[in-house]
């Protein structure tokens, strides 16, 4: 075994979850296990490392003993946050812990406010940006007249804070609720009451609603800057036809060669990362070691291709994942190890260089 090799370091793999979970966490039979399977194969050492906000000084100690730290985190689970979670990582990340995703590049691609800040890359749409309840208020209404709009909280999963609004003449807006099946007609100004707690935790997006949403949604999965996958379903949230809602079913998984999405994969790697990476300050070697794109099919052009529109980045938590994916995420993991302890050998050399 070669120097770089017997050195590749120690990680966590952190998640969310109860002091039940933390006793009986292992790497064999979490959910996480393929993960660290495919970690330990590539030679890196890692450990289970459940967290809760109860247990963030006992979670510190262990990060600091450590060389890294990949989370699995969602930004709202059962009313809770990552609000000291996400302080805690800068800590330690500020040590010298590497951390992915870093809660400083889920700031900036992983929330819904990517999408006014790409608008205008060719997966963009018309997108709009509200910081305040009050520009809400007087904004929404003229956009309405133009279609149905899709109204989105800035941080959120699972549909959360999403929903479809559209004018019906008379009787205010009727507006769908992406967690819930029947849509309700109610007075705009009631709606946006609503809204208003969204602005707590950062602004609203407003994007026009895509009329081939009922064809189903790409989820294209992400290791750093190259594709390690596909996700394909047929989905429900915001559809109100019934035939569509009928044939919902479990996302479909393939690697990044299903011969179906090659067009979204070079379009990904060779023109959106560039692009991403530039319009939000975000070094490639940053990106995070497993994250996903959203995509519905917008309007084809003259020669009949279809066009993808942006729905969302997810960064925090993506689980579940394509089969390939685990293998790649313990590739670049081992390669950023690797990277690190080379730079720690030369700054020992550099210490001890006599003058």
């Amino acid at each position: 075994m070669s120097e770089l090799t017997a050195h590749l370091g120690r990680i966590a793999v952190l998640w969310r979850g109860d002091e039940l979970e933390r006793r009986g966490a292992t790497p064999e039979t979490c959910r996480f296990k393929a993960i660290f399977a495919a970690l330990a194969g590539a030679g890196v050492e890692a450990v289970p490392l459940v967290y809760e906000d109860d247990v963030i000084d006992a979670v510190r100690a262990e990060l600091e003993t450590l060389d890294g730290v990949l989370v699995w985190v969602n930004p709202i689970h059962d009313g809770r946050n990552r609000a000291r979670l996400d302080a805690l990582l800068r800590e330690v990340a500020a040590r010298g812990v590497w951390v992915s995703a870093h809660p400083d590049v889920i700031l900036k691609m992983g929330t819904k406010e990517v999408l006014y800040h790409t608008r205008k890359m060719s997966w963009g749409c018309d997108t709009a940006l509200y910081r305040t309840a009050e520009v809400m208020r007087a904004e929404l209404p003229e956009r309405l007249t133009g279609g149905p709009r899709v109204i989105k909280r800035s941080r959120g999963n699972g549909g959360q804070g999403v929903w479809k609004v559209e004018r019906v003449v008379g009787h205010g807006v009727r507006v769908l609720d992406a967690t819930q099946d029947k849509a309700e007609q109610l007075p705009l100004e009631e709606f946006l009451n609503r809204c208003a707690d969204y602005f707590e935790d950062g602004p609203v997006i407003d994007q026009p609603f895509q009329a081939r949403l009922s064809d189903g949604v790409v989820r294209c999965y992400m290791v750093g800057d190259r594709c390690a996958g596909f996700g394909h379903q047929k989905v429900k949230a915001l559809v109100d036809d019934l035939v569509t809602r009928a044939e919902v079913g479990p996302r479909l998984y393939t690697s990044n060669a299903d011969e179906r999405f090659q067009r979204l994969r070079r379009l990904m790697e060779d023109e959106w990362i560039p692009q991403l990476t530039a319009s939000l300050d975000i070094s490639r070697r940053d990106l995070p070691m497993i994250w996903d794109a959203d995509f519905m099919l917008g309007p084809p052009d003259r020669e009949g291709t279809d066009s993808y529109v942006l729905g969302e980045i997810n960064a925090s938590s993506v689980f579940p994942i394509p089969n390939e994916a685990p293998v790649e995420i313990a590739r670049r993991v081992a390669d950023r190890l690797r990277s690190k302890f080379k730079q720690g050998l030369e700054r020992s050399r550099l210490a001890t260089r006599p003058t």
